[in-house]
């Protein structure tokens, strides 16, 4: 039969498709015959043509991939493997070796090493050879096979580990060098505690072998460095007596020009990703000025003469998809990581003096460079740049807009649309300034330079999108260029964003947006029913918008065209095949949900069905397996269909789960569909309540399925849904309560609560920790006491508040041993531990204040700990409990115990230099009056009053002077008569109305209610003076003006006669 065979495989490899399909089902024919394998092995050991034993290994190693339990026993020991290591040992030809390798690693995942020992002596042979070659070959071999199996070596690894020591010595055989590092990389994450030791003593020759791998073979180098991506990842541990010399290695790297950029982008790479897990490591090595003064040369380095960088080209795409590839954009992100990773005042303190150079150099490049740098320490330093300097960065890219060098002007866009998304709500406050330079700029354009016009639009439209009322004096100018843009403009790039920043400004304006309404839905229909691929991208864009428009407008102006977005989305969906526009069409679905949910519970059962297929499917995604990408002869739909008795195709060995290969890829907008499909169940479950009810389990299966994806985002997506499926379910019942949707509602809780712990405790990614606390936080907020049914759930919910606190996690463990400098952490270390703090007030409302008191006791030191910090959250997050103590049964009590720890703390804050902290510590007292109530009040009044007194006499910040007001008016409600009204309300009255805080607005009016009713004489004339009184009734008619409804309650709560007198007071001119 093997001549026979040879035959069919010589075919294969003619140029010829006729005689290749002939072979090809001549060969599937033949590989039903038993017969087959001695056949292919006969083959590839004695053919003398290297393309055929190529084939007929391939051939082969698809047969025992799928066959393996069918192949006779005998066959398996005299020909599988035998012959194989024999010819393996025996061929010249490195793609048939590379081939056999391959084969012998699907054989090592039926066959343990120690059921091989032929196998293991081949291995040790070959890799201990005095012949270079011999060596090499061997090292293939051991890479395959452990690549393939890694685990059932693991009783070899001291001996291999000792092996590949020896290899990295080998600085005159690259081959052997690369895949001695390769097996290195796959057994990094199997090694147990004696061989760390052992790879903890290699990193040095590593590191020299890496550097004679880079001289031989570039690429190969690259892919070699991976390992040190692993090492971090996986041990740490192995990595950290070695940090200095694996980043000045990766610097060196990095900084060299004659290397390709694939190799210096994967040295930053590996700074990064050290930088992520061991921030502090770095900056205790003093690594940091090293670090940035070598990324600066490469961040401002100018093109090759007649070239531009790739964002300065005007093709008109600005996608960001090729950044990775990008020494620059690279060099770039490592600082956005120390900025997402580091103390500001650290990371600042070295980095200033360079980025100052920079932007003061007459250099386009040097100038690009430092306002590069500005822009991606925009979101990880937000609140330090917000609080120090937001006003001189703002001037300086201003001053860069006028910069005569395009190359300047569009790096200082891009700066200005970090600014504008991160350093929120306090760079709103230029808009006067910003607006109209913005609009001028854009009126300025070459629409020509496509490129440009997109910067700028990014700029103008993140500025936009927060402005809220301000944007309204603005109105006509914007909506005149983005109207006339559309319908004048024959560049659909230029298109597509006009209708970007429209859904921009309807985010910024709402209903003002009104009036346009009309000609904006004119112009995105027919955008939205465009047919060809040309269109693809506006149509994408005027869903998106349409989605923002449906959310924003009004419900009494969108409602007439909910049922018609509907089925646009659907029609779409039906008829296009594109993962951006189904998931823009699931926005669609979920906003319009939001209003009008009667409109999408017809079609539930065909808007859920696309939706779950999305999160099912496994388009776009590419694993990375060891196969020969052109060899189609046996694929898995091959089986013996004629015979009868035989089993599926893989009965002996489960299908791989392609999401737990060894590798993939997944393309961005699957990814993004399957992000976005997740946001939308949890949306379209909670708007719709009931009519979801029928996909609500469906939905949720799968949706928890993504739980552990490999991509962050769309795990936060998930997790996020998830408590979005408890909050429908809780509303559900609460509108129905029935003993099916109670049990229902707490099936779904004992399968959430325990996931969203283990998340906490097991995830890596800081924001995926966010999203669990915070969507933790909304179900305990909507569900309350129902969470507490099980009563574990306190008690380990209170436990994981504590980890995060504490810094016990392992998305915060990059850092386990460094434990000094608590005051100085990253902004986003300190995001999450106020996601965490935010629980704490949830809980004490929740639960009854006796029950909850032992664990409030235990986390409000680590609380405390945190209020003398400059951190808002902390201290609101310890006022907030008191606040949930007000209506909590027995939460008086509690909060008068707790009054003797928290007062010292507080009257501090109060005489803190930082406003926030001050701002926090009034608004605290008052609360703790609120709170504790006469238990407070006896003792400690007249030192609160002392306090308030002092600070307003020399106080400037208004917000604080708000807070101080609301917190008088909280002393009074609380216990009126041990505080002097005399003198308090004169004071109070003298400070209103309020100016900045008007959340407080509905406290101060509560108060003055209570008082009138209390003592209206003091309210009317007796004891104010003229001034204060007229003040004190202008107050009164704005409060009568702007929450009505809210006026009329509290006026109906007093007697006839004062209600009277107040109104006539009111309504006076």
């Amino acid at each position: 039969m093997s001549e026979e065979l040879e035959q069919i495989l010589l075919q294969l490899t003619q140029p010829d498709n006729a005689a290749i399909q002939q072979a090809t089902a001549q060969l599937k024919q033949a590989c039903k015959d038993p017969a087959v394998i001695p056949a292919l092995c006969a083959v590839i050991s004695s053919s003398q043509n290297p393309l055929i034993r190529q084939t007929a290994t391939v051939t082969l190693r698809l047969k025992v991939k799928k066959h393996w339990k069918k192949i006779n026993p005998n066959d398996r020991e005299r020909f599988l493997k035998a012959v194989v290591l024999q010819a393996f040992m025996q061929e010249t030809d490195h793609t048939v070796q590379h081939a056999l390798s391959q084969l012998c690693a699907v054989m090592v995942k039926h066959e343990t090493p120690d059921r091989w020992p032929a196998l293991l002596q081949l291995l040790n042979q070959a890799t201990k050879s005095t012949n270079p070659h011999d060596r090499q070959v061997g090292l293939l071999l051991l890479n395959k096979v452990i690549e393939s199996n890694p685990e059932s070596f693991q009783p070899h690894y001291f001996q291999l580990l000792q092996l590949l020591s020896t290899v990295l010595h080998d600085h005159n055989n690259p081959i052997a060098l690369y895949y001695c590092i390769l097996t290195l990389t796959e057994i990094t994450a199997f090694i147990g505690t004696e061989e760390m030791k052992q790879m903890r003593s290699i990193i040095p020759d590593l590191i020299v072998a890496l550097k004679h791998l880079i001289k031989a073979n570039e690429q190969q180098a690259t892919e070699a460095m991976e390992v040190f991506i692993e090492l971090m990842e996986i041990e740490v541990s192995v990595i950290v007596p070695h940090v200095a010399g694996i980043v000045h290695f990766c610097l060196e790297v990095a900084s060299d020009t004659t290397l390709s950029d694939s190799l210096r982008v994967k040295a930053l790479s590996c700074i990064t990703f050290l930088i992520k897990l061991r921030s502090k490591s770095v900056l205790k090595l003093k690594l940091l000025t090293p670090i940035l003064k070598a990324l600066f040369p490469i961040l401002t380095a100018a093109p090759p003469p007649g070239e531009h960088d790739p964002e300065d080209e005007e093709d008109g795409d600005s996608d960001d998809a090729t950044d990775n590839a990008n020494p620059k954009h690279c060099a770039a992100q490592v600082i956005d990581t120390m900025a997402l990773h580091m103390p500001p005042e650290k990371l600042f303190h070295h980095l200033t003096p360079l980025t100052q150079a920079c932007l003061s150099s007459e250099d386009p490049y040097q100038k690009k460079g430092g306002l590069m740098c500005l822009a991606v320490l925009a979101e990880g330093c937000a609140d330090h740049i917000r609080t120090n300097m937001l006003s001189s960065v703002l001037q300086t890219v201003c001053r860069s807009l006028s910069d005569s060098s395009q190359v300047v002007r569009s790096a200082a866009l891009f700066a200005l649309g970090q600014f504008s998304e991160h350093l929120q709500p306090e760079v709103s406050k230029y808009c006067s300034e910003l607006m109209p330079l913005l609009l001028g700029y854009l009126s300025s354009l070459n629409e020509a330079k496509v490129g440009h016009v997109t910067r700028a639009f990014y700029a103008l439209e993140n500025f936009m999108e927060n402005l809220g009322a301000d944007i309204e004096p603005y109105l006509p100018t914007l909506m005149e260029t983005m109207l006339s843009a559309l319908g004048n403009t024959n560049k659909l790039k230029i298109k597509e964003l006009a209708v970007s920043a429209i859904g921009a400004i309807a985010n910024a304006a709402k209903e003002s947006l009104v009036p346009y309404f009309p000609p904006i839905i004119e112009s995105l229909k027919g955008f939205l029913i465009a047919t060809t691929e040309e269109m693809r991208s506006l149509q994408t864009q005027s869903l998106d918008t349409l989605s923002v428009l449906a959310r924003t407008i009004g419900k009494d102006v969108f409602s007439p065209l909910a049922a018609e977005c509907i089925q646009l989305g659907m029609n779409l969906t039906d008829n296009i095949d594109d993962p951006d526009l189904r998931r823009c069409t699931y926005s669609l679905y979920s906003s319009v949900a939001t209003i009008c949910p009667e409109s999408l519970t017809p079609h539930l059962t065909a808007i859920t069905t696309v939706m779950l297929l999305a999160l099912k499917s496994t388009e776009g995604i590419t694993a990375h397996l060891e196969e020969d990408k052109n060899f189609v002869l046996l694929d898995d739909n091959d089986d013996d269909d004629t015979d009868k008795g035989a089993e599926h195709l893989l009965e002996d060995e489960p299908e791989i789960d392609i999401l737990e290969s060894a590798g993939f890829s997944v393309e961005n907008a699957y990814m993004d569909e399957k992000e976005d499909a997740c946001d939308a169940l949890g949306e379209i479950a909670f708007s719709t309540g009931a009519a979801f009810q029928p996909f609500l389990e469906s939905s949720f299966q799968q949706v928890y399925e993504m739980r552990d994806f490999p991509h962050e985002d769309v795990r936060r997506a998930a997790l996020g849904a998830m408590g979005q499926f408890c909050r429908a379910q809780h509303k559900v019942w609460t509108e129905n309560p029935s003993e099916a949707n109670h049990q229902a509602l707490l099936k779904l809780l004992d399968v959430v609560i325990p996931c969203f712990l283990e998340m906490v405790r097991k995830d890596s990614e800081r924001h995926v920790v966010m999203g669990v606390l915070e969507s933790m936080n909304s179900i305990i907020k909507s569900c309350k006491e129902e969470v507490f049914k099980n009563p574990s759930y306190l008690r380990e919910i209170c436990s994981v508040i504590r980890e995060v606190l504490t810094k016990k996690t392992p998305c915060q463990g990059g850092d386990l041993d460094d434990t000094d400098d608590e005051d100085q952490q990253a902004e986003f270390d300190a995001m999450l531990q106020e996601f965490a703090g935010e629980g704490i007030p949830l809980l004490a409302s929740s639960v009854p204040a006796d029950q909850f008191a032992p664990f409030l006791n235990d986390l409000l030191p680590l609380i405390m700990s945190k209020t003398v910090i400059a951190i808002a959250t902390f201290s609101a997050g310890t006022f907030q409990i008191l606040q949930a103590l007000v209506n909590a049964p027995g939460g008086r009590g509690l909060a008068g115990r707790l009054s003797n720890r928290l007062l010292p703390v507080l009257v501090a804050g109060v005489k803190d230099s930082d406003a926030e902290v001050r701002n926090n510590s009034v608004f605290g007292l008052g609360c703790l009056a609120e709170a504790a109530g006469p238990i407070v009040s006896s003792r400690d009044y007249p030192t609160m009053l002392s306090v308030f007194s002092n600070l307003l006499a020399k106080e400037s910040d208004q917000r604080v002077i708000d807070n101080l007001c609301a917190a008088l008016c909280r002393m009074i409600m609380s216990n009126i008569d041990a505080v002097p009204l005399k003198q308090v309300v004169p004071a109070l009255v003298k400070h209103l109305p309020l100016k900045e805080d008007m959340e407080e607005n509905k406290t101060v009016f509560k108060c003055l209610v209570m008082l009138y009713k209390h003592s209206p004489d003091m309210v009317q004339c007796k004891l104010l003076t003229p001034k204060t009184q007229s003040m004190l009734v202008a107050l009164i008619r704005q409060f009568a003006q702007n929450h009505s409804a809210d006026f009329q309650a509290a006026v109906g709560s007093l007697p006839a006669e004062q209600q009277a007198k107040l109104c006539a007071a009111v309504s006076a001119s």
